[in-house]
């Protein structure tokens, strides 16, 4: 059992590992679209965000997932983001 608990920890370390590239590679574009939105409404885009949430549900059952822990992981996932463009719109309108 031990030995089948181990190589599940490692598959979803390998799999850890390729989510966090892929957050980065998404994070990049995320300040990319910071810079180009105009004010704080533009940031928090509550309707985008719905639109994403419908969108990755839809994803997650075409997977076999759940869809309501990929919900969760990306409303917490995208309240992080939203956090970071804001903190960076501070930033330029400190420059």
């Amino acid at each position: 059992m031990d030995a089948d608990l181990t190589e599940v920890r490692q598959a979803i370390d390998a799999i850890d590992a390729e989510v966090v590239r892929r957050l980065a590679a998404r994070e990049q574009l995320v300040r990319r679209a910071a810079a180009l939105k105009t004010d704080e409404q533009a940031v928090r885009a509550p309707a985008r965000v719905e639109e994403v949430i419908a969108r990755v549900r839809g994803l997650a059952v075409a997977a076999g997932g759940s869809p309501e822990v990929v919900e969760r992981v990306y409303r917490a996932m995208i309240s992080a983001f939203i956090d970071l463009e804001l903190a960076e719109r501070r930033d330029l309108a400190d420059d």
